[in-house]
């Protein structure tokens, strides 16, 4: 599993956070981190220092807050994903077909109206 940031990738100027290049077993994996560390021990989850997730170009820690902010930087290289325990639920399910059989769909893990979406692209592509 890889993690980049692509910016300006269409006319408005929206960027991503890319998480990419993973099978079933990373997604299992990925997903696991998500339930254990911040859903259940309500910690935050720094993605550099995951041994199977290997950083591009950017860090990314997601934590919990009281609403959601999405995905925010101070320098394009270091990024905090800020949601509320229910939209890292959300996320949850929205990452349990990767987790179920191979694919090359790919999947925007929150919907905020905001600069820079998360997503989630075995292929890496969108």
């Amino acid at each position: 599993m890889e993690l980049d940031y692509i910016d300006n990738i269409n006319d408005y100027g929206d960027n991503v956070v890319r998480l990419y290049n993973f099978d079933k077993s990373e997604a299992i994996k990925f997903s696991a981190l998500i339930k254990q560390i911040i859903i259940q021990n309500k910690c935050r989850l720094d993605l550099s220092k995951i041994e199977f997730i290997e950083r591009r170009n950017c860090n990314l820690i997601l934590g919990l807050f009281p609403n959601d902010e999405g995905i925010l930087s101070p320098d394009n290289e270091n990024f905090f994903c800020i949601l509320t325990l229910e939209s890292y639920e959300n996320m949850l399910k929205l990452i349990e077909p990767f987790c179920k059989k191979e694919s090359k769909a790919h999947q925007y893990l929150y919907d905020l109206d905001i600069p820079t979406d998360f997503l989630f692209a075995p292929a890496g592509t969108w």
